[in-house]
Formats: C-alpha cells, sequence, structure tokens
C-alpha cells in the first residue's frame, strides 16, 4: 500500500462508523473510494459505484479490495448514516492538511439551497446549505444544513463555532447582519464587514442619511477614505466608489454592535448600451481599513457565489442532483466542495475546474497529484 492514503486515514480516524455488528467494507475505505470518485466525474452513487469498478487497480495502491467494490446501494446507506458534523470536521482537516489557509484574509459566508433534495413524497424540504469560504485561498472551511434560507440567522453562529476565525474578515450578506451574529465574530478574534438593508431599518436609514449628507459636498466636513475603480467588458462600463468612515458619533441604532468601529458604503454604477444604473450598498466594519481593503472585502465576497455555487451547479451538477436519503444529500455535498477545494488548489494543469475534473478521470495520476498535492510513488 501507499503510505499517503496512511496519511488520508489519520484525519478520519475520529469519524463514527455507524454501522453495528462484522462489516464488508471499511468506513475509510468507503470514503476514501468516495472522494476519488466525485474529483474524477461521479455526481451520484450509481456514479462512484462505476468509477470505482472502472478504477480498480488504481484504488488497490491505496486501500484492501479483497472484498470488491460495493455496490451503490451500500455506498448509499453508509453515507445516509455518517453524522455530517463529524465528516464535515474529518474532511476540513485533511484539506487543511494540504492547504494552509492564509492568516488575515476574508471569509465570506453564504447559503445555497440544493433544489432536487426536496422531496414531495416523503415531505422532506429542500436543504439549504451555510458554507464558509476562503476567498484567497479557494478552500471550503466549513457547511451546515438548514432547513430553509431564512434559518441561516440560527446557523450562522453555529458555524462560526467550528471555524477558528482569529484574525480573519468575515463578510455575510443582509440576512446575516445581526447583533448576536457581529457578537460572536467579535468574540471569536475575527472582524466582520455586514451588509445593511432594511432588515435593519433603524441602522439602514440612518447609514443612508450619513452618506447622502457628506456626498452632497464631497465629504467636505467629514474625513473619508475612498477608492474607486473602473473595468470596461462584455458591452458594459462599471464604476465602483468605494468610501469608509469612522463611525459617526450619534448614528442610530450603532451601541448594540459589537465592535463597531466604521461604516462603508460601495456605489456601483453600470453603462450598459447607454442606460445608467446606480446601486448603493451600506456596511457596517468592526475593523477601521483603507477604502482599498474595503473594496477587497465587498468584492471577495462574491467569490463564494462565482467560484463556489456556480462551479457546484455548472461543473458538478448539484443542481440536479436528486441524492435524498438520511445525511446522504448532506454529506455529498461535503464530498463535491472538498473535491472543488481540491481541484482548484491543483495549479499544474492551467485549465478550469471543469477540465481538471475530466483530467482526473481520464489520468489516474493527475488524480493523485489533486488528492495529495504531489505524485505518489508506489512502494
Amino acid at each position: 500500500m501507499v503510505q499517503a492514503s496512511a496519511r488520508i486515514s489519520d484525519h478520519f480516524l475520529p469519524l463514527t462508523d455507524p454501522r453495528r455488528g462484522k462489516v464488508t467494507y471499511p468506513l475509510l475505505d468507503m470514503v476514501f473510494m468516495s472522494i476519488c470518485a466525485v474529483i474524477g466525474g461521479a455526481d451520484d452513487f450509481v456514479g462512484i459505484a462505476k468509477w470505482c469498478q472502472k478504477h480498480r487497480d488504481w484504488l488497490a495502491r491505496f486501500i484492501d479490495l479483497e472484498n470488491g467494490i460495493p455496490s451503490h446501494d451500500r455506498f448509499n446507506a453508509v453515507l445516509a448514516m455518517i453524522k455530517p458534523e463529524e465528516f464535515e470536521r474529518c474532511l476540513l482537516s485533511w484539506i487543511l492538511s494540504l492547504h494552509e489557509i492564509t492568516d488575515g484574509q476574508v471569509i465570506a459566508i453564504d447559503g445555497k439551497t440544493l433544489r432536487r433534495s426536496y422531496d414531495r413524497k416523503s415531505g422532506k424540504q429542500a436543504i439549504h446549505m451555510v458554507t464558509a469560504w476562503a476567498t484567497r485561498n479557494l478552500v471550503s472551511l466549513g457547511q451546515l444544513a438548514v432547513g430553509d434560507k431564512q434559518n441561516e440567522i440560527t446557523a450562522i453562529p453555529k458555524l462560526l463555532q467550528l471555524l477558528d476565525i482569529s484574525g480573519a474578515l468575515i463578510t455575510i450578506d443582509a440576512m446575516g447582519c445581526q447583533v448576536e451574529i457581529a457578537a460572536k465574530i467579535v468574540d471569536g478574534g475575527g472582524d466582520y464587514c455586514l451588509a445593511v438593508k432594511q432588515n435593519q431599518p433603524t441602522l439602514h436609514a440612518g447609514i443612508q442619511a450619513f452618506f447622502e449628507d457628506h456626498l452632497a459636498d464631497d465629504f467636505a466636513r467629514q474625513r473619508a477614505w475612498k477608492y474607486e475603480t473602473k473595468e470596461k467588458g462584455h458591452g458594459r462600463i462599471d464604476h465602483r466608489q468605494y468610501y469608509v468612515c469612522q463611525l459617526p458619533d450619534h448614528l442610530p441604532d450603532a451601541k448594540r454592535w459589537k465592535g463597531l468601529k466604521a461604516i462603508g458604503l460601495a456605489i456601483g454604477t453600470t453603462n450598459r448600451n447607454g442606460q445608467e444604473s446606480i446601486e448603493p450598498r451600506y456596511y457596517i466594519l468592526s475593523r477601521r481599513m483603507s477604502a482599498r481593503r474595503f473594496a477587497n472585502a465587498v468584492r471577495s465576497h462574491w467569490s463564494i457565489e462565482n467560484r463556489l455555487h456556480w462551479q457546484l451547479d455548472v461543473t458538478f451538477q448539484e443542481d440536479l442532483c436528486r441524492v435524498r436519503k438520511g445525511h446522504a444529500d448532506v454529506n455529498f455535498s461535503s464530498l463535491r466542495r472538498t473535491a472543488l477545494s481540491l481541484l482548484k488548489n491543483e495549479k499544474s494543469a492551467g485549465v478550469g475546474v471543469k477540465n481538471k475534473r475530466l483530467m482526473a478521470a481520464w489520468d489516474v495520476e493527475y488524480l493523485t497529484q489533486v488528492l495529495f498535492g504531489t505524485t505518489v510513488k508506489v512502494q
């Protein structure tokens, strides 16, 4: 066997085997096979079983296949029983052993619904996943399943408990702009950049009035840090302006927000075919920062949409996946996010994630590179 497989097993030792009595297929072997198959193109349990059958000789370099390859029903049954919280921690432990997270970076938190996980027959709701995404390292740091989008508010504090956020800047959209969440971030040693909308009406109105007043005379009476960008492409011109001001003395509702030190404004002006649209967005910040740093935080947050959620739908067909049994939908979602993180952090191929996944399906040596960060030779 190859020593690299033992390195992976070290991270999955805490994973509880939900089966009772004598088992035919060791749990860690089934997990390893599942990870490899999802990286290599499998999008359901039938695909996992078929992929493993096709690559049996390669898998035998790493695990004991004396009892053969499990059926797709066996993969489904086991993944449906594994505790998602344990599985998530084990996957993250392994990923972080390969890819160190950069200190002080932006961590974006956002939710996504797995649309086909809804089951009318059983009355099971579609699963809504709340994910933390390291925007610079392109690594999924953790996720939690909730019943619907509204439950993001209760899920985010639980997700923050699973993460080491010390020194990080946490960005969340307006739904996560909650007093309790802000306090949780500060207590965890992080800072926040939270979007403010009408769900916090007093705070939103106060920030809006402040910026409208001072924009009128170009901040002649108020110190402000400003940064702007202009981009042209795809038939449109985007002009973005970013402003940061220290916390005003009499901002309404400010005292409720732990650690609040500054407020921000991002104005996006888009001109397409002579038609101009302007969108202002308001933020609260627990760290005084330059406008350029603020701009980076705002733009980085959309990385979770463009580089995680979009890739999951387009490359991994997540919205079409009909896995529903037990915890299988949540655990399969964790497998997809792990596979995506590994593929994004493999830099030698010089192609996009979709083609990296094809390469991993065609070339097991490239798959070895994705899994272990290096080419592994059989002893």
